[in-house]
């Protein structure tokens, strides 16, 4: 790892110039352009404070990061289907439960519906790509047509049905994961 490199990284992004970030932690700019060069290495304590002033501390800056994947496709897809309430849960992006955010593409049959989800912290999200569905939200209804999104805080017993003599598909995201 070339530190130097790294903490002007950091520097750029944080839209610092040397001079900047030297006068923060009482330091020169000279020294800061010869760690950037990896001519110098700043003592632990110097580097904690630069690395504070960046925005960042020792345990992440030297996390090395794993390349996350960008592009899923269909070979990526985990599906899950429930005969007897007539869906399909499509994971559009795979171990997303470890992520802020949960996307999937739910298929729902005529008189299909989903499981009813208990009420928890976060958002919910939907967009109806064909058909139309009723979002079932505490003692509410919504009915939800092709072309159509909802949102939700999801604090209240809720789930979706089909509305319509046709199957269904929704994109819906919800976060923190809960599918």
């Amino acid at each position: 790892m070339k530190i130097g490199e790294k903490i002007r990284q950091l520097r750029i992004k944080k839209q610092l110039t040397q001079e900047e970030l030297a006068n923060r932690i009482e330091l020169t700019k000279g020294f800061i352009s010869q760690v950037e060069r990896d001519i110098t290495s700043p003592s632990i304590s110097t580097l904690v404070d630069i690395l504070d002033c960046l925005g960042t501390n020792l345990r992440d800056f030297f996390n090395e990061a794993v390349d996350e994947k960008i592009v899923f496709k269909k070979d990526d897809i985990f599906v899950k289907e429930d005969k007897e309430l007539k869906y399909r849960i499509n994971w559009i992006i795979p171990n997303s439960q470890k992520n802020h955010m949960e996307p999937i593409l739910l298929n729902l049959d005529v008189d299909g519906r989903t499981e009813s989800d208990d009420p928890h912290d976060g958002e919910e999200f939907g967009y109806v790509l064909s058909g139309q569905i009723k979002v079932h939200l505490g003692g509410n209804v919504y009915k939800v047509k092709k072309g159509e999104s909802f949102y939700f805080r999801p604090y209240s017993l809720h789930y979706i049905e089909n509305a319509g003599k046709k199957p269904s598909t929704v994109l819906w995201v919800s976060s923190p994961p809960s599918f």
